[in-house]
């Protein structure tokens, strides 16, 4: 069956859109209650980082549905993170395979990941974001104050990725689009907005993270010589974010993955 074919509201035939086949893949793999889903592309697998980059990025052999789906919201362009949804579902593991290389054994992505003597299992970037702050000393603590800024970002169908709040101001990253001027336009209804563009970000990913303390100082130990714009961590108890200037991207991840990705564990790494 066709994978990538679907229909508008009116009826007209059009295409699903990105990951439409590994979807209807997954789609179909549920209904009947398959023992494993495959999605055959042109790579060997989800990768430690990004191999254009880092050169030494390594193919993942394991990774849970949690960790997988993180790292495809982030950057990983390998899959969509909706595609997996069906299988999460009905618990049926899934393989990433490459239809170039077919005898490699590619990334199999299950409901619960075996345990990893590394602290991460792969660092993602999203480049073309852009910064949204949005100040109101007066209203940051009113009532609906917070609703009526995500009702702007809805108004305007822009998604927010990471959020950051303090006692006098919101920040958001958003990817860069040509809405923003009137999404700020409408937001400085509501308080002093200011927005900047050409901004990433870094998602390092892991289950690890939720139990080891003093992740944080690491990562940024590593990290000092470069300006650090927001900070996300908690949301996802597997994931720690955070957002640089766009061409700092490559040194980053370079010198995450050195210090992280040295000595690999052999039974989720390849």
């Amino acid at each position: 069956m066709g994978g990538f074919i679907g229909a508008t509201k009116a009826g007209v035939t059009t295409t699903i859109g990105r990951g439409g086949s590994d979807y209807s893949a997954a789609i179909v793999g549920a209904g009947l209650n398959a023992e494993r889903i495959e999605i055959w592309t042109d790579v060997d697998g989800m990768m430690t980082t990004d191999p254009n980059i880092c050169p030494e990025a390594r193919r993942i052999k394991v990774i849970s549905f949690e960790e997988a789906a993180e790292l495809a919201y982030f950057g990983a362009k390998v899959l969509h993170p909706a595609t997996v949804l069906p299988a999460v579902q009905k618990n049926i593991p899934v393989y990433i395979l490459n239809s170039r290389n077919p005898t490699c054994e590619g990334t199999r992505i299950t409901a619960q990941a075996p345990k990893c003597r590394n602290l991460f299992k792969a660092i993602a970037a999203k480049k073309r974001i852009t910064i949204v702050e949005v100040a109101a000393p007066r209203m940051l603590l009113a009532h609906g104050f917070l609703r009526s800024i995500f009702e702007a970002f809805d108004r305007h169908r822009i998604a927010v990725d990471v959020v950051s709040t303090s006692e006098v101001s919101v920040s958001l990253t958003v990817d860069s689009n040509e809405s923003i001027p009137a999404l700020a336009a409408d937001l400085a209804k509501l308080a002093d907005v200011k927005y900047e563009g050409r901004k990433a970000i870094v998602c390092v990913v892991g289950e690890n993270v939720r139990n080891t303390p003093g992740i944080a100082a690491r990562v940024f130990n590593e990290v000092k010589d470069v300006n650090i714009r927001m900070i996300s961590q908690g949301a996802s108890e597997i994931n720690l974010t955070f957002v640089i200037e766009e061409d700092a991207v490559p040194q980053v991840i370079r010198q995450l993955h050195k210090t992280f990705f040295s000595d690999l564990d052999p039974e989720v790494f390849a």
